[in-house]
């Protein structure tokens, strides 16, 4: 497990109508504040603020392929036009069991990054490629 130490930097909120909504510089858009997507900008700003990836090389929310099934990941970060993080979030009271590891490694099997990561924002694995197996990692990897 890899203790996150999140920037103090929160993301923009706003009240619209009978809702929040929370501004996602990626995307360049407000959007619904749920539980999962409070992780998820927060995740965001950590791998933006902290770990130095570009938001111009992440993606967030976009369709995939699984097989016959179109499915949506969260995260994923590109580094010379591949895939190389993908990240997977849930809300923080989701646990991070084998169902969502397993959720993860399917949207890999198409886009075969050699880091994956499931966070729920209180708790966050790191796995990388080696090989033909993923090992756990204890740190991200900055961006160069």
């Amino acid at each position: 497990m890899i203790k996150i130490i999140y920037p103090e930097e929160n993301p923009k909120v706003r009240r619209k109508g009978d809702a929040n909504e929370v501004f996602c510089s990626v995307r360049r858009r407000w959007v619904k504040l749920t539980r999962e997507e409070w992780v998820r900008q927060n995740f965001l700003l950590y791998l933006h603020r902290v770990c130095g990836y570009p938001t111009s090389l992440t993606a967030v929310e976009r369709q995939l392929k699984v097989g016959n099934i179109t499915k949506r990941f969260d995260i994923v970060l590109f580094k010379a036009d591949e895939p190389y993080l993908i990240v997977e979030c849930k809300e923080m009271n989701a646990p991070l069991d084998m169902e969502v590891m397993m959720q993860a490694l399917r949207y890999n099997s198409e886009l075969r990054a050699p880091f994956l990561a499931i966070t729920n924002g209180v708790y966050t694995y790191l796995f990388q490629q080696l090989g033909n197996t993923m090992e756990e990692a204890h740190a991200f990897p900055k961006w160069h």
